[in-house]
């Protein structure tokens, strides 16, 4: 099995990076995999300095078969910075892993996503791996779905080239094929309304477009049933994120089958899922992270 490169997206964070590196170094197939770091640049004298301490943190790092850092002199912003560094490796080695610098990794994080690229390699109706699941216990070790996530994954060049920047064209195709409520999980979460903010200019969120581009054409996501990733960026410390702790979650510290008898959606996951999202985003449970926060900050 050839192992796919692993790509890093950075930023501002250096204490955040080095835990994430030090998570991956932990990897077993991490001596054997060729890690690139996407090093995002200052927007001005303000950040300079947390830029300049991720760079060294990361020429710091060991324990990767190589270890190559591609550091932009200007801010490319998040969304550029992922789009142009995962284009750039897929068009050059045909396949990839990818996480960010707030995303805890489980020691067996890389073998599932190297597993499941070498499997599935050839298998059209699979587009994506994601390492992350949310903290249903009932969910499998893992399962296919029609949900593009975005903390831990992997993907193909053969996929990557359905991805649509153009988030008009996949708001206008969802419609026409009357596929909005389907793509939010039965109206429990807003992915369309996430979709309509990157078009308003009211966030620039790669993510949402990928998901789009493979739910249109119809992919399934190859997902960890229990998760393999933990996200520490819900510390406020981040461009994107809140304080919040409904996705927080532990590794799995045992390695995950993905022996599975059927390549179609597991619509009880799917349940499980749309269940998960009503649950935790209902007017209740809003009010009550809500009222939370404020204590929090009180």
């Amino acid at each position: 099995m050839k192992l796919a490169p692993i790509a890093l997206f950075t930023y501002s964070r250096p204490q955040h990076t080095m835990l994430t590196l030090n998570a991956l170094r932990n990897n077993r197939l991490a001596p054997e995999s060729d890690l690139w770091v996407f090093s995002d640049g200052c927007k001005g004298e303000n950040d300079k300095e947390c830029v300049d301490e991720v760079r060294k943190t990361v020429r710091s790092a060991d324990g990767f078969k190589t270890l190559t850092l591609i550091e932009n002199e200007s801010n490319n912003g998040l969304a550029n910075n992922i789009i142009q560094g995962v284009t750039q490796l897929l068009n050059d080695r045909g396949k990839i892993i990818v996480v960010e610098d707030d995303l805890l990794t489980s020691p067996h994080f890389l073998s599932f996503m190297n597993r499941g690229l070498d499997f599935f390699a050839d298998e059209e109706k699979v587009g994506h791996l994601h390492g992350y699941s949310y903290p249903i216990p009932q969910l499998p070790e893992a399962f296919f779905t029609k949900w593009i996530g975005s903390w831990g994954w992997a993907t193909w060049k053969r996929a990557w080239q359905h991805f649509n920047p153009d988030g008009q064209a996949l708001m206008n195709e969802l419609k026409r094929r009357k596929l909005t409520r389907n793509f939010d999980f039965g109206g429990t979460y807003p992915y369309t309304r996430m979709l309509q903010r990157q078009i308003d200019g009211q966030n620039n969120s790669w993510a949402i477009r990928w998901f789009a581009s493979a739910y249109l054409q119809g992919m399934l996501s190859l997902n960890a049933g229990q998760s393999l990733v933990q996200n520490i960026g819900f510390d406020n410390s981040g461009t994107h994120c809140d304080d919040n702790d409904i996705y927080n979650t532990t590794p799995c510290d045992r390695e995950l089958s993905i022996d599975l008898p059927k390549i179609e959606e597991d619509l009880t996951a799917r349940k499980l899922i749309e269940n998960f999202h009503g649950e935790t985003f209902s007017l209740s449970a809003k009010i009550k992270r809500r009222l939370n926060l404020y204590l929090h900050k009180r």
